[in-house]
């Protein structure tokens, strides 16, 4: 089958976004105004017919001192990539991206390769030996993504060191993942373990209550993680990044951004923006006092944005990145067992790939930013 690919308008993109049953909230055409230091073009991938088949967010950051860009396709492009002729898809697009003055191109090819499930990763804790996920025995692989693997190999495509050598903008190659197809809320519920149940227990005794907010309430989110930064050491984005984000993306869908608070006794303790593509909600970002932990938070209001996502008709609620580290001494290991206390699973996608057009370029860049 040839394909043709040629940029396309915004509203035929997300026309196309919206016929599937799912795609990235960095594959939406309004990320890239979220992105707004980034130059922006949405592709389309059309069959013989002229129907499209096909569709991609690509953001291109300009090189100090050099013509040429870096092309992004973050969790992209939205394209058929169990297909024998993965070739197809691909050439015309790294020819449009040169055509572009891209000398390097990055992308996340949405597949998931292998998942855990609860009770491996918990015996992979318990197990002193194991280190890392990889170490634990998948719960299932999906054979399909290695032939998609091979197929960049053979292609020229060079697989992101881990962790993502690079620029910040990379993705997690592990998330975590709670599955609501097929399932009704009682088993979601009982799929916590023992602590998570308590934990909501105890906020609902104690009075929790979790409210959404809109873009007034922003500036509240933004005091609780600033808070959260200094605690965890990172530094936060600025207030006007997230009112960019709510202004963008629920200008393209007015449920696309939610943001939600915990508060007790009036004072707000925790707070998280929640982001919906079709079937997919994704828990973006968290924020918590150092206050009020006692009436656990965090929980209640994880549990009502599940609930909320549920009623929503979402197939999965995605917890977003994990690190792959099983070590207790780890500074990362908190998020991980926070996480796998909802009963979910683990996954591991096939990480970001990097096809240099520009060898020389490409390798500079690399060196570049390397060093800064």
């Amino acid at each position: 089958m040839s394909l043709t690919l040629r940029t396309i308008s915004r509203e035929q993109h997300l026309a196309y976004i919206q016929s599937l049953p799912a795609a990235s909230h960095m594959q939406v055409p309004a990320w890239a105004d979220v992105k707004a230091e980034w130059r922006s073009e949405s592709l389309g991938w059309f069959d013989p017919s002229g129907e499209m088949v096909g569709a991609g967010l690509v953001l291109y950051r300009q090189v100090p001192r050099v013509k040429r860009y870096l092309a992004y396709l973050p969790e992209g492009p939205v394209i058929n990539w169990y297909a024998p002729n993965l070739e197809d898809w691909l050439q015309p697009m790294l020819a449009h991206l040169k055509h572009q003055g891209a000398f390097t191109v990055k992308m996340g090819p949405p597949v998931i390769i292998r998942r855990w499930d609860s009770p491996a990763i918990k015996a992979g804790i318990q197990n002193p030996d194991v280190k890392r996920l990889r170490d634990v025995e998948a719960t299932h692989i999906e054979p399909r993504a290695f032939e998609v693997a091979d197929k960049l190999r053979r292609m020229g495509w060079q697989q992101g060191e881990d962790g993502g050598a690079g620029f910040a903008d990379v993705q997690p190659r592990y998330v975590f993942q709670v599955p609501l197809a097929d399932r009704s809320l009682e088993e979601v519920h009982k799929g916590f373990n023992q602590l998570w149940r308590r934990n909501i227990k105890k906020a609902e005794k104690a009075g929790v209550e979790v409210v959404q907010g809109g873009y007034d309430d922003l500036a509240e989110w933004q005091r609780l993680y600033e808070i959260t930064a200094v605690r965890d050491q990172f530094r936060p984005r600025p207030l006007g990044y997230f009112q960019r984000m709510w202004k963008a993306l629920n200008a393209e869908d007015p449920d696309r951004m939610r943001l939600y608070f915990a508060r007790h006794d009036g004072v707000n303790l925790s707070a998280a923006t929640m982001l919906v593509v079709g079937g997919h909600v994704w828990y973006s970002y968290g924020a918590s006092d150092n206050i009020g932990r006692e009436v656990r938070p965090s929980n209640a209001m994880q549990w009502k944005m599940l609930q909320d996502s549920y009623a929503l008709g979402a197939s999965v609620y995605d917890l977003r990145g994990i690190s792959d580290s099983l070590d207790e001494n780890d500074h990362l290991f908190g998020l991980i067992q926070f996480k796998v206390g909802t009963g979910g699973q683990a996954a591991e996608y096939l990480g970001e790939w990097d096809f240099p057009l520009n060898k020389l370029l490409h390798k500079a860049f690399d060196y570049y930013m390397a060093r800064r």
